[in-house]
């Protein structure tokens, strides 16, 4: 596939994210795709197997963070994908705020992800996730 093409999967992956799209996003992603997503002590840590492991991350996502995303750069070469951007929200047990640079590495073959890793402020993302002694904020 032209890395063009590639470019436009990861768009249309993240609008269907965007979109509560469940089919549309398992319709571009491949059958055994992997999702790494890095550190300790937050709810989505962790790697992410099948579109099973996919469903899982996405669901316990809705359940524990409310975020929002801002892709700002895509950097494309053979069949991989660059998404750099930022991310700001809140994760629900704790109503503590988080915000986040990112980038996301994504190999995509034959017009679907296949593997997504993730380039996260790890620490952020904890410090959020982690209950005061008091309990949540």
């Amino acid at each position: 596939m032209s890395i063009e093409r590639n470019v436009q999967t990861v768009k249309d992956f993240f609008a269907a994210i965007g979109r509560g799209d469940r089919e549309g996003l398992l319709a571009l992603v491949a059958e055994d795709i992997e999702w790494i997503v890095p550190g300790e002590d937050w709810p989505l840590a962790g790697t992410h197997r099948g579109h099973a492991g996919l469903a899982d991350l996405l669901k316990t996502a809705s359940e524990t963070i409310e975020t929002s995303t801002e892709p700002r750069e895509f950097v494309a070469q053979g069949d991989r994908v660059l998404v750099v951007a930022f991310a700001k929200g809140k994760i629900k047990a704790t109503n503590k705020t988080f915000e986040d640079d990112w980038i996301f590495a994504i190999t995509v073959r034959d017009g679907r992800l296949t593997n997504i890793r993730e380039y996260v402020d790890t620490q952020a993302l904890a410090r959020a996730a982690q209950m005061d002694a008091s309990g949540p904020a």
